[in-house]
Formats: structure tokens, sequence, C-alpha cells
């Protein structure tokens, strides 16, 4: 993995529109979709037109504004998308999902409101490491990313907050936690690590190599069974509202 390894394991060959597949992160922006639609299933009204609206807001904030921002700030995935491209991509999507936060707030409560300027905050002080990087972590990735979108999309389908919506935010929350916690030493292989050298001596005599696999080969399949394994939830509680 080391040396010209890809940025990240879902990262397709640089240049053209595999860049900008390459910048959503597809599996983990379908991750925390997921949270969006599971969201949506848990409110006591289903409201499928709430869930549409929801997941294609924080597409267009999350899945695209987020991560062009992100993108911007240090080029973590080394596209060669064009920085103005970048900063059109992140303005136009955050607009597009503010909007409809907006529009969703007029037709149900005006507190919406204050989910859509958190969000719109977050996207952007998040990503580009604004104030110090106060609000860039492991804790605001929990929130923002895990928490938010369960308790935001509930919220526009419930007009209210109960404690079902708390839990599910809290479940989110710490799987977000675990999912950065596991993959912050991926990425500095990845990204960071020129060469890996040294052994695993076992109490038998064995002697192990350590490699860049060795480092990052299990964590990241147990990133991509968690992935799977939260979007299959959603679509199984969407599919339960639905039938």
């Amino acid at each position: 993995m080391t040396g010209t390894a890809r940025p990240a394991f879902y990262a397709l060959a640089p240049g053209g529109w595999r860049d900008y597949v390459t910048l959503l992160h597809p599996p983990y922006t379908l991750w925390h979709l997921s949270y969006v639609a599971i969201g949506a299933a848990l409110a006591p009204h289903w409201r499928p037109g709430v869930l549409g609206l929801g997941l294609l807001a924080f597409f267009l904030g999350m899945g695209i504004a987020a991560h062009a921002l992100d993108e911007l700030h240090g080029r973590p995935l080394v596209t060669r998308i064009p920085d103005t491209t970048l900063v059109a991509l992140a303005a136009a999507s955050l607009a597009g999902a503010a909007g409809i936060g907006v529009a969703v707030a007029l037709r149900t409560s005006l507190w919406l409101l204050a989910f859509v300027a958190i969000g719109a905050f977050i996207a952007v002080a998040y990503n580009l490491e604004l104030f110090g990087g106060r609000f860039h972590g492991d804790p605001w990735f929990a929130l923002a990313w895990g928490a938010f979108p369960v308790l935001a999309t509930y919220f526009a389908a419930a007009e209210t907050i109960r404690v079902e919506a708390l839990l599910a935010a809290a479940s989110a929350a710490f799987l977000s936690h675990a999912q950065r916690r596991l993959s912050t030493p991926v990425r500095l292989v990845r990204r960071r690590v020129l060469e890996v050298t040294g052994r695993i001596e076992l109490v038998d005599g064995t002697a192990l190599p350590i490699t860049s696999e060795t480092l990052a080969g299990d964590t990241e399949r147990a990133l991509q069974a968690l992935s799977a394994s939260v979007i299959c939830l959603a679509i199984a509680l969407v599919v339960l509202r639905v039938t």
C-alpha cells in the first residue's frame, strides 16, 4: 500500500471522470446516507417525500460539498480536479442542500432551519479546519457525520425528537467514531508512509513480517463490512415501513 498506493481503497486511477467518483468516497457516503434513511424510518409517521429530499440534501451537502472542501484542503485523494471546480461544486451543492432544507422547513417546522444552519456550518468548518481546527476531530466527526443525519431527518418527518431518535443518533455517533478510529491509521499507511519494516515474533518462535497489509488490510476489510452492515440495516428499516 505504500509508495504509489491509492490514497483510499475505493480510489480509482487518477484523471478524468474517475476523480469525481473517487471524490464522493462512495462506501462512506452510502454509509452516512444510511443514517438519513434510519432517521426517516424510525419516525412515527412514514413520509417517503421527506426521506427522498433528505437523501438528496445530505448527498449534496455531505457527499459532494463536504468532500469537495476536504479535497480542496490538502488534496488527500490526490485528484486532478481544479481548485476552481472544487469551489464551484462545494458552493453549488451546499446551496442546493440548504435550499432543500429551507423548503422542507417551510412545509413542516421552522425549527428545522436550525439543523440547516448547523449542517452548512459544520460542512465548511470541519472540512476546511476553520477556527484552528476546533471543529475538526473524532468527536465532531461522530456528531456531524453520525448523529446529525439521524436527528435532522427524524425531526423533519416527526417535527419532534423522541427517545428512539436519541438512541439511534447515539448508535450512529458510536459507529462513526469507530469508523474514524479505524480509518485514521489506514489513511496514515496509504498516504504518508513510504516504507514498512519489522516483524512480529510469536511465542513458538515463528516470525511474521510486518507489512502495509499487516497494518491496514484487516482494518480496511472491517470498514467495508461495517459500511455494508449499516447500509443493509437502513434498507431493511425502509422496506419495513414501505411494506
